[in-house]
């Protein structure tokens, strides 16, 4: 493909020679027409205001950049939904854990907490699972009810299971391998008269229910020949 040839510049005032034009100064005066526009102002070319300058960088622009490219988070404008509850899944419902440290226990939902996750207990005198939340994806909700209209749960929230962050002590030599000076960590008493207030309002509404004990205490399995799709809970 033939490069395309540059339109030849029209001047009003041609160059005669390199540096002169074809008409003087006074005659390129009139020809523009620049009497009739300083005559229309009384006799003063019109002034334009100057355009607002761009406002400065507050930080210097660096001078030298990184040779690799450094990734920049990209905004993230979601806002988190509320967590909808399954319908299967109401106050008192006998839950199964599927995965975790207490897997195959059945333990009471008391109530979804405001980060979406579920609060549940044992409770902790009859199968060993205290107060603690878990994913409504990890459970099996069942058709068993517990009556928990004298559980009180309203001051348990998500800020009530954060731990607090303690800077770690650097052990000398002698300290490396003394295992007997590290401390273990124990639970607050408060945590424990809460757990023992849910324990007690809930074991005397499981006590008036027969074999409803027993059923909590009993871990959830499978045995060969089971076929979980084909099980009522």
């Amino acid at each position: 493909m033939a490069p395309k040839q540059r339109a030849p510049r029209v001047t009003r005032n041609p160059d005669l020679v390199r540096g002169i034009g074809k008409y003087s100064r006074s005659k390129m005066y009139h020809k523009r027409g620049l009497w009739a526009i300083k005559a229309k102002n009384g006799g003063v070319f019109p002034c334009h205001d100057p355009k607002p300058k761009a406002a400065a960088p507050v930080e210097k622009p660096p001078k030298f950049y990184p040779a690799d490219d450094v990734k920049k988070p990209l905004p993230n404008k979601r806002k988190p939904k509320p967590t909808k509850l399954r319908a299967s899944i109401t106050p008192g419902t006998v839950l199964i854990i599927l995965a975790g440290r207490f897997k195959g226990k059945r333990v009471v939902f008391l109530k979804q907490l405001s980060s979406g996750l579920l609060l549940i207990t044992g409770p902790f005198k009859i199968n060993g699972v205290p107060l603690r939340r878990v994913n409504q994806s990890y459970v099996i909700g069942t058709s068993t009810k517990v009556d928990i209209s004298g559980v009180n749960v309203d001051k348990i929230d998500d800020k009530y299971f954060t731990k607090v962050a303690e800077k770690k002590k650097k052990k000398g030599e002698g300290e490396f391998f003394d295992a007997e000076k590290e401390e273990k960590n124990v639970l607050p008493a408060e945590k424990k008269d809460d757990q023992k207030a849910v324990d007690a309002a809930l074991i005397k509404s499981i006590e008036g229910v027969p074999d409803l004990k027993a059923y909590l205490a009993a871990r959830f399995s499978l045995k060969a020949g089971m076929k979980p799709h084909e099980l009522v809970f």
